[in-house]
Parts: structure tokens; C-alpha cells; sequence
């Protein structure tokens, strides 16, 4: 009888999504959506083959990188930020009607935006930063009464800013920096924009319209009524039908559901039962595995296959049946609600976020007791670990390795919906694969934001010295808060040191902070640098890793810069306009503000603790 249900239950299943995704097809079987991102494909260089599972062929796009589709299966999202991407963007983008999200920011795309996008009525993010788009900015941009959040700054734009866009009531964000716009600039009714660096209306950059206002947004209620434009009445009859039948096949969908759950005995994905013919389970593309296999893989978790210890349990080195070598983290206290908390912080985290700078999760094993996540091996451990070891980083791998923990935590802040706050950036937590490409981890401490909160308050976190002082005095976390932690790390990359065990080979109390910036003072950079190093290194990019290094551990986290503009910074651009800035600021300000970093961390430093790590706080999260 069991499998009689089952049985029927996966037909009905199979049938309802086979009916369900025929609204999208034409009348020779062909996927719009398929037919649209492959219209984008063609017009795209793709150099670094980011595309290449792109196939015409496909029945649905779900699977492709770079392409989100919501739970009835259709595009809702498409992100290729930061992949070198040149070419057009084709007009076929106005045919994937259900887009919300665009993020191509950070490309090399080039031509003029496609009047075509002012069809995505539900789009309410828009992002084509740091390319190389000319011509004037579509008027049909102000059809998109949805769209909240718009940049298109360091362009090479042209003509007058659309009047229009003011009525887009919706409008949070609006950034049209860095292009050769012309006056007039409408009075846009939304929370920031921004229009500096257009030299036609903003010369000198002091002008009072280049600044963003502070009106609030006006309210808009979400406009539900779905258009369909071009289709024929025969093809709305044959979706009218469908969704009818879609309707009863839902129905009894979840008759058989329920039916399937109550043979299951309420059991949940994640619990670890004992199936009599060992099934695999997964957790979308997550595998399953028993706490035997993972015994088996560490030998039994041999303290000899420890790889790390961190606040929240101990990785371990492993190699499972299959010859694949996995590391495994074995929370502590599996058992209690913080480590299930812990556990499926870090499940939900990293299934949000997926990209060549963040780790990602290969399997999880979860019993009554014990909570298990399985992570890919990366070769060469941490930067922390790789710092003390041999041979040596040279100074290429050590920028490289900058850069791409940067562009890690950028596609965090500002690619992700909601946005995620990592929370605990530091050396230990940037991983290095084969190739010594950094790899963001460990999202135990990490938050999800909303993209208009300013922060998230809870108890401090973290590890002392990589800790950003209004985060240790008022609770108050936030992008800024990881950017302060960056900078920390890239004073570890130059060097070699911890941020606080630096203080006993140096004969130094306090933070790496303070001791870099007197070092700074005293123009002695050769002195910061990793002895290892033997003067291998260019003092330039020295020089201009350190006041990157200042920018991001400002004490006001408002003036440190976003994660975009330090990823620009490292690759050669912005650096002097933005040093400039910072020290353009009454100094005054600052200093009846700011104390030194030693004062800050007094009551948290003395010898016990800076003889091997920084301390890790622990505490409800």
C-alpha cells in the first residue's frame, strides 16, 4: 500500500510541474526564457566560459549558473557581476518578463542599455555599475514602477537624465555617478542618489544638486495585475485552461502529500533516520551522510586529522569511500539549541550565497546528538596558517589573495538578497584552494540583511582584534563591520602577524592598528613587512595596500568605503580620490570621537593573550 501511494503520489507530482511549465513553452515546445538568455548568451564575450552550461536545448534554465528562478520555476533572477563579460546586452532581456533582480555589475559590457528593460514590470533591482555602457539612459526605465534599487555609476552615459525617473516613487537608490550626464537633474522622491563625477553638471563636485536628498520615498501599493503583451486570445484560453487544471492538480497534489507525510511518520529532511535500504537523502544539492560515514572518513576524528579548531567545534581532515577529500566540521554541543542554531545558520547562509570566492557546502549529517557539515578540502588551509608556514606567500599570491577575499565579501554586501553579514572576517577564515584562490568561510556568526537596514544589533561576537569598535561598544553590526575586518586582514597579509600575537615579536601592546599607523607616521614601511618576504615585494603596491588597509579601519564606519569600492581600489582604481577624501575631513571631528585602538582593547589584552591567537567571544548570537 506504501508504495502503491508513493507511487502515485510522484506521478501526480511529475504530471502537475509538466502542466504547470507549459505556459511557458511556444507552440513548438520551445522555453521563452531559454530562448531569451540564450539571445543574451549570443550577444555576451564570455571569457572565462561562466556561460558554458548555458544549452539552447534545455526544457527549463533553473539549473544554470548565474540564473535564479522562483518556486514556480521561472527566471526571476540573473547575476553575472565581476566575470569580465564584454559584448552588448542583448534586447532579449525584455522577454524575461518575471526578471526582479539584474546584477551585471563590474563587467566590461559595452553599447546602450536596451530600451527592452523597461518591460521587466516586476523588476525592483537593477545593476550595471563599472561597465562600459554609452548612449543616453532609456526613458522606458521609468515603466518599471517596481524598481527600488538602480545603479548604473562609472559609465561612459551621455544626454540629459530622463525627467521621468522622478516619478518612480519607488525608487530607494539611485546612483548615476561617474558618466557624462547633462543638466537638468530631476528631483528624484527617493532616499540617496547620487550624481558626482558628471563633469556637465557637476564640475567641481561642490555643487549643492550633486548631493542626494533626504526625502522619504511615498508610499505604492504593489501593483499585482499581471500584463501579458504579444500573445495571441487562443494562447490566454490555453492558459486559463491550464491554470483550471492546475487547480485540481494541486488539490490532489496535496491529498497525495498528505498522504505521503503521514506514511512518513512526520519526519523531517534533516533528521537522521535509519532507512533499511540506506536511501540517499539530500537537501537540495546537499548529500546526506550517516555519522558512520563520516567516522569512517576522519577515523573516528582522530586528532591527528584536525585541520582547525574555531568557537564552535573542531574541522577535521577526511577522505571518504570515493577517494574525495572533504573537511568536516563537528559542532560542539549538537545537541542545544546554539548549535542548531550554528548549524542552520551556516546551511541557510551558504545556500544563498554561491560564488568562486565563498565556500561552498558539499553535505551535512544531523542526529539527535551530533550536527556534522561537510565542506570541499581546500589544499592549502587558511591564510592564517599559511602565513606561519612554508614556503613562504610571495607578495603576488598575497594581493591576490586580498582581492579575492574582497570580492568574496563584495558579492556578500551588495550581489545578495537579502544581503549577508559575515561578522568574523579574519585571516582563519579565508581559505586557500590548489591555486591559491581565497575562499570566504565559515558563516557561523553570519546575519542576513535586508538591503535598506542599516544594522543588526545583537550580543558581540567574534574575535578580538578583527572586532570593529562600535560593533564592541554598542552591539551594532554591519557591512562596515566586515570592511573594518578586511582592512585588519590585509595588515596581517603585509605582515605575517596576527592582529594581536604580532605584539610579542614586536616587543608591542595593543592592536596591529595602532603599531602599523605609527609605523606609517614614521615612514617606515619596510619595517612592517613580513621578514620573509626579503624584500620581495613593491613598495608602491606596499604603500597603497596600507592606506587601503586606513580606509577600511576608519573609526566612523560611515567613512570607510563599501566593498565595491575596495575591490576597485585593489585592482587600480579610486585609491587616490578616495585617500584624498578621507583626509579632506575635519580631523577635529574625528578625534573628539575616536580613541586609539590600544584603549579600546586594554581591558581585553594582556600577555596570556597574545602569546598564540586572538580570543574567539562566545555568547548568544
Amino acid at each position: 500500500m506504501k508504495r502503491k501511494i508513493e507511487a502515485v503520489f510522484w506521478f501526480l507530482t511529475f504530471f502537475w510541474l509538466c502542466c504547470a511549465s507549459n505556459g511557458l513553452l511556444s507552440p513548438k515546445g520551445v522555453n521563452f526564457e531559454v530562448q531569451a538568455l540564450m539571445g543574451i548568451k549570443a550577444f555576451l564575450v564570455d571569457p572565462h566560459g561562466v556561460l558554458d552550461n548555458w544549452d539552447g536545448d534545455a526544457v527549463d534554465p533553473c539549473s544554470w549558473t548565474m540564473v535564479t528562478c522562483s518556486a514556480e520555476s521561472l527566471v526571476i533572477g540573473l547575476g553575472t557581476p565581476s566575470q569580465k563579460l564584454s559584448g552588448i546586452l542583448s534586447p532579449s532581456i525584455g522577454n524575461l518578463t518575471n526578471l526582479q533582480i539584474i546584477l551585471l555589475q563590474n563587467n566590461n559590457i559595452s553599447g546602450v542599455i536596451p530600451v527592452d528593460l523597461g518591460r521587466l514590470r516586476k523588476l525592483h533591482t537593477l545593476d550595471l555599475s563599472d561597465n562600459h555602457f554609452s548612449g543616453e539612459i532609456p526613458y522606458s526605465l521609468s515603466h518599471l514602477k517596481s524598481l527600488q534599487y538602480m545603479r548604473l555609476n562609472n559609465n561612459t552615459l551621455s544626454g540629459e537624465i530622463p525627467g521621468s525617473l522622478a516619478n518612480m516613487t519607488r525608487l530607494t537608490v539611485v546612483d548615476l555617478s561617474f558618466n557624462n550626464l547633462s543638466a537638468p537633474v530631476p528631483r528624484f522622491p527617493s532616499k540617496k542618489f547620487n550624481i558626482l563625477g558628471n563633469p556637465l553638471i557637476c564640475p567641481t563636485g561642490t555643487e549643492p544638486e550633486c548631493y542626494g536628498t533626504t526625502l522619504m520615498p511615498m508610499s505604492m501599493p504593489l501593483n499585482k495585475t499581471r500584463t501579458y503583451s504579444n500573445r495571441s486570445k487562443s494562447h490566454k484560453l490555453s492558459i486559463a485552461i491550464g491554470s483550471s487544471v492546475g487547480c485540481i492538480l494541486v488539490f490532489i497534489f496535496a491529498v497525495g502529500l498528505l498522504l505521503w507525510w503521514r506514511q512518513r511518520h512526520n519526519q523531517r529532511t534533516f533528521s537522521d533516520e535509519k532507512e533499511r535500504h540506506h536511501e540517499e537523502a539530500c537537501l537540495g544539492n546537499l548529500k546526506k551522510f550517516s555519522f558512520r560515514e563520516l567516522q569512517i572518513a576522519t577515523n573516528n576524528f582522530s586528532s591527528k586529522n584536525i585541520l582547525g579548531k574555531g568557537g564552535f567545534g573542531h574541522v577535521y581532515k577526511g577522505c571518504l569511500q570515493d577517494g574525495t577529500l572533504v573537511a568536516v566540521k563537528r559542532l560542539n554541543d549538537g545537541s542545544t539549541a546554539g548549535g542548531e542554531r550554528q548549524f542552520q545558520t551556516e546551511v541557510e547562509m551558504i545556500s544563498l550565497a554561491v560564488h568562486r570566492n565563498l565556500l561552498g557546502l558539499y553535505g551535512f549529517c544531523m542526529t539527535s546528538t551530533e550536527k556534522l557539515l561537510v565542506y570541499p578540502f581546500m589544499s592549502n588551509g587558511s591564510v592564517a596558517s599559511r602565513l606561519k608556514a612554508k614556503p613562504v606567500l610571495n607578495w603576488d599570491v598575497r594581493k591576490r589573495i586580498a582581492l579575492g577575499a574582497a570580492r568574496g565579501l563584495l558579492y556578500l554586501h551588495e550581489q545578495c538578497d537579502p544581503k549577508i553579514i559575515h561578522r568574523d572576517v579574519k585571516a582563519a577564515n579565508i581559505l586557500l584552494d590548489d591555486y591559491y584562490e581565497a575562499v570566504v568561510g565559515d558563516f557561523g556568526l553570519a546575519k542576513l540583511m535586508n538591503h535598506q537596514d542599516s544594522h543588526v544589533t545583537t550580543a558581540v561576537r567574534g574575535t578580538v582584534g578583527h572586532i570593529a569598535p562600535e560593533y564592541l561598544s554598542t552591539g551594532q553590526s554591519s557591512e562596515k563591520t566586515d570592511v573594518f575586518g578586511f582592512g585588519i586582514l590585509l595588515l596581517e597579509l603585509i605582515t605575517g602577524h596576527g592582529a594581536l600575537e604580532f605584539g610579542k615579536a614586536a616587543n608591542q601592546k595593543g592592536a596591529i592598528l595602532d603599531w602599523v599607523k605609527k609605523i606609517y607616521q614614521e615612514k617606515k614601511l619596510d619595517v612592517l613587512v613580513d621578514k620573509d618576504l626579503k624584500n620581495n615585494y613593491d613598495t608602491v603596491e606596499l604603500e597603497e595596500l596600507v592606506k587601503v588597509a586606513f580606509l577600511c579601519t576608519q573609526y566612523l564606519p560611515g567613512l570607510r568605503p563599501k566593498m565595491s569600492e575596495v575591490v576597485r581600489m585593489l585592482e587600480g582604481d579610486g585609491l587616490v580620490e578616495k585617500w584624498e577624501t578621507s583626509h579632506n575631513i575635519d580631523s577635529t571631528k574625528c578625534r573628539t570621537q575616536e580613541l586609539s585602538s590600544s584603549e579600546r582593547f586594554s581591558d581585553l589584552t594582556n600577555d596570556s593573550l597574545v602569546i598564540v591567537q586572538a580570543i574567539e567571544l562566545s555568547g548568544p548570537r
